[in-house]
């Protein structure tokens, strides 16, 4: 069989197969403005709760200027070429001292990409006869990293720690000496807001040697008292051996980093093929990011200011009867029984008859005849943007259902 016509004519992913119907609406929608909590999609004014802005520093004035100032003195070429070949700088060296500061860990490496450095640091820290635990619910980026490597692989129930015992205790019977153990989880997770039971996961390694990866691209700026991740809100920041997360989500910008050991940061920075063999980021990037960090790291009024307003939507849409279910973050899932077809259907209705923007996601990354709503507070939403859309999710779903929310009982635990 022709493989163009193998390809397109897949049926195996089920928002492919869809994807003219919803390119532009619900799949690949175009929002209009400066980067905030009201911006503009089709002409209508929206309230905006799809943007990883948590802190909002996207439109923060010492952002813009930042950013500003460094492409004028440095521009968008440079550096040229890799990191190890022509491409390091002082900004670069002086960002992985500040980030190892913040995240209380000896070292850190920056990285290009959080995808693509996820994948590059499974690769590079284990051999094929090492062992690598993961959560059943991880990032894309993880299970691509899981899938790529030529391994000893075991995954465990979502968050489940007696089941990650399980398996530990298991690879326990039946590794070699030689043979190590990672574990790998996100810290908050991405779609649910759920958190990782990172204290009950550390104190595993009383009883069983292996080593800890968490991914904390969505608690890296907002969770903690100082905005250091999952692992300080829960006081087990140290019994995290490798700290990864990116300037994508509180950061506003793009960027990754890695923090752990002075000896194993040392060990990566000759290893991982996603740097070695890629060219280094604008060092205006760089640059900005140094500034997007020392504003994490002394500004905590933003991080309270995103938690005032995530309580007060998810306690909303509790009060009205709506199930949020699982979060323990600012992210805030809302579940609608409805199909999948309806889901483009509503998403549309949201924004252009109410003025709110949000995401859907459907199966299979939840049940089917489930459509999860993904709301992201951030510092820049106020009160009024809370209740427009607490307004607005009932009043969508009963014009298109004709059936009113609530519908608690068929939310289901996708947790």
């Amino acid at each position: 069989m022709d493989l163009f016509a193998k390809f397109v004519e897949s049926t195996g992913n089920p928002i492919a197969t869809r994807s003219r119907s919803l390119h532009g609406a619900a799949c690949f929608p175009r929002l209009v403005g400066d980067i905030g909590s009201r911006m503009m999609y089709k002409g209508v004014p929206q309230v905006v709760w799809s943007l990883n802005n948590y802190l909002g520093l996207a439109g923060d004035p010492a952002v813009r200027a930042a950013d500003i100032e460094s492409v004028t003195r440095h521009g968008l070429s440079a550096p040229m070429g890799s990191r190890m070949m022509s491409g390091d700088t002082e900004d670069l060296e002086a960002l992985e001292t500040e980030l190892a500061d913040f995240c209380r860990k000896p070292a850190a490496l920056f990285l290009n990409y959080g995808y693509q450095g996820m994948i590059s640091l499974i690769d590079a820290l284990l051999t094929r006869q090492d062992w690598l635990v993961y959560d059943s619910a991880g990032h894309a980026c993880i299970l691509d990293g899981v899938r790529l490597r030529n391994g000893r692989v075991r995954a465990f129930r979502h968050n489940d720690v007696e089941r990650l015992a399980d398996v530990l205790a298991r690879i326990e019977r039946e590794r070699a000496p030689d043979e190590a153990v990672l574990v790998v989880t996100e810290g908050v997770f991405g779609m649910s807001g759920a958190v990782a039971p990172l204290r009950d996961i550390v104190a595993l390694k009383q009883r069983y040697d292996f080593r800890l990866l968490v991914d904390d691209a969505h608690g890296f700026g907002v969770m903690g008292p100082t905005g250091g991740g999952t692992g300080e809100a829960q006081g087990v920041h140290d019994g995290i051996d490798l700290y990864f997360a990116t300037f994508a989500k509180a950061g506003a910008s793009i960027g990754a980093f890695v923090a752990s050991s002075a000896e194993v940061v040392w060990r990566l920075r000759y290893t991982m093929r996603s740097q070695i063999f890629a060219k280094s980021l604008p060092w205006p990037i760089v640059a900005s990011n140094r500034v997007r960090l020392d504003l994490i790291r002394s500004r905590p009024e933003l991080r309270r200011r995103c938690w005032t307003i995530a309580e007060a939507l998810q306690s909303g849409l509790r009060e009205r009867g709506m199930e949020v279910r699982g979060t323990a973050s600012p992210i805030t899932p809302v579940h609608l029984a409805m199909t999948v077809a309806q889901a483009g259907e509503y998403v549309e209705a949201m924004r252009l008859r109410h003025g709110v923007f949000c995401s859907a996601v459907s199966y299979p990354v939840v049940p089917p005849d489930v459509v999860q709503l993904r709301l992201v507070p951030t510092a820049v939403h106020d009160l009024a943007d809370v209740a427009a859309t607490l307004d607005a999710i009932p009043a969508a779903y009963a014009a298109m259902t004709g059936r009113p929310l609530p519908l608690t009982a068929a939310a289901p635990d996708v947790t």
